[in-house]
């Protein structure tokens, strides 16, 4: 390049690349893979994908080309059930999911009405994200409005794709968490008018659980979610037997758990409903039906003993689902740790997930489930620039296998169930490098 040339606004990032057009566990072809791949990049946005020989010539003149021979570039991660303000508390023991909230959980969460203590809990929390390689997460706040605006203010400064959500909760929690069902309300639309689809940052009507909720709040989030098409629904479900039981015991007249959000019109497009261990077919159906997504949690469903995800079952029924940390339940931010656990929950189910579906699961098919493909999880043209570089040798253990393996699918298994966070070379949020690895 000559002095005078002016620079072009086009980033070329060289490196093998893969991306998914479609689910590979229904699909032939349903993965794009580059050995020498190019990733072209301008303003924020894929330009084009493909492999190097066919893409290099048509590059701009004075196209920056950023070299990563021998690395593996993918979409970022995007991990669909995560609660920021249980950061503090991860790794924290209980002998079920009800007794760790109450003894870990909700006091964490008293602290979150600081909106200075928030936004430093947040830095963290995204940090260690973009550390790992998630460039979207759907993600549970607190019933403090202050939670919500740390959060976006510190996502939105980053460049971020996030999803997030005020929790209510009205009933059942200690008394300094409680909201009522007009707070609530009143509170949500505030933050979704100032929040969604500003700087890259998008709503959620976060009702924490069925059981924290009276059946008037519930109903409020309905109403809530039919004024607002446009912004996405998170809660849990059936993620214990004893929370299922007392979930029947609350609503005797529901069909099942599921059932309770179906009556309040919770169920729809951008709906994304955590855990889904406990559902039977008809539930399965439903969420089919109504293009509503299960957010899939190995880790914090091991840790907690919760029960194993039927991954046959969900597939069976073409039940939309997706995989996810729900730190502080689970037990790493990183979603290679969470493919590691997830293949071994699987098979402890008689089932097999391949490297390629798990990384199809934490790429498009999490983009699909939030209904967000072509904006992200792929490099379609026109999708925005989120990307990890993977590095192979990341550790001595990892550089042992990945040097041995005689397949892509080795490579990405070698990937899903020896790395973590230390595979993670460097970050990309719309085309902007927002984590390098010291």
């Amino acid at each position: 390049m000559t002095s005078d040339t002016a620079p072009s606004t086009c980033q070329a990032y060289r490196a093998s690349i893969l991306y998914f057009r479609t689910d590979p566990a229904f699909e032939q072809d349903a993965s794009a893979w580059h050995e020498d791949g190019l990733l072209v990049v301008e303003h924020g946005r894929v330009k084009a994908a493909g492999d190097y020989a066919q893409l290099r010539p048509g590059l701009p003149e004075g196209t920056v080309i950023h070299e990563y021979h021998g690395k593996l570039i993918v979409p970022g991660f995007i991990d669909t059930h995560i609660h920021y303000p249980q950061t503090d508390v991860i790794a924290s023991p209980a002998r079920s999911l009800l007794p760790w909230l109450d003894t870990y959980t909700f006091p964490a969460e008293r602290r979150f009405e600081d909106e200075a203590h928030a936004r430093e809990v947040a830095r963290f929390f995204l940090d260690e994200l973009l550390r790992c390689g998630t460039t979207t997460a759907m993600v549970y706040c607190t019933v403090h409005p202050a939670s919500v605006h740390a959060f976006f203010a510190e996502s939105a400064q980053r460049g971020l794709r996030m999803v997030a959500g005020k929790v209510m909760m009205d009933r059942h929690c200690p008394t300094f968490l409680i909201d009522d069902a007009q707070s609530a309300l009143r509170a949500s639309e505030e933050l979704i008018d100032k929040w969604h689809d500003r700087e890259r940052q998008l709503y959620a009507i976060t009702p924490r659980f069925a059981a924290t909720s009276s059946e008037a709040q519930l109903a409020a989030a309905g109403e809530l979610a039919r004024a607002h098409p446009e912004v996405f629904v998170q809660t849990h479900v059936a993620e214990n037997t004893e929370e299922v039981a007392w979930v029947k015991s609350l609503f005797p007249d529901a069909r099942s758990y599921l059932d309770v959000y179906d009556r309040y019109g919770l169920l729809r497009p951008r709906a994304m409903f955590a855990h889904c261990i406990w559902l039977d077919e008809h539930d399965r159906a439903r969420l089919r039906e109504t293009q509503s997504a299960a957010a899939v949690c190995p880790t914090s469903n091991l840790f907690l003993g919760s029960g194993l995800f039927d991954f046959a079952l969900a597939d069976a029924a073409r039940m939309p689902f997706s995989l996810a940390t729900d730190v502080g339940g689970g037990t790493s931010f990183s979603m290679l740790q969470t493919m590691n656990e997830a293949y071994k929950v699987a098979r402890m189910r008689g089932t097999h997930l391949s490297a390629l579906r798990m990384f199809y699961l934490a790429t498009l098919g999490a983009a699909r489930c939030m209904h967000l493909d072509g904006t992200i999880g792929s490099f379609g043209a026109g999708a925005e620039a989120d990307f990890i570089v993977l590095d192979p040798s990341a550790t001595p253990l990892l550089a042992r296998r990945t040097d041995r393996a005689d397949s892509l699918e080795e490579l990405l298994f070698a990937y899903a169930l020896l790395g973590d966070d230390r595979a993670v070379l460097a970050t990309y949020s719309g085309g902007k490098c927002v984590h390098v690895r010291e």
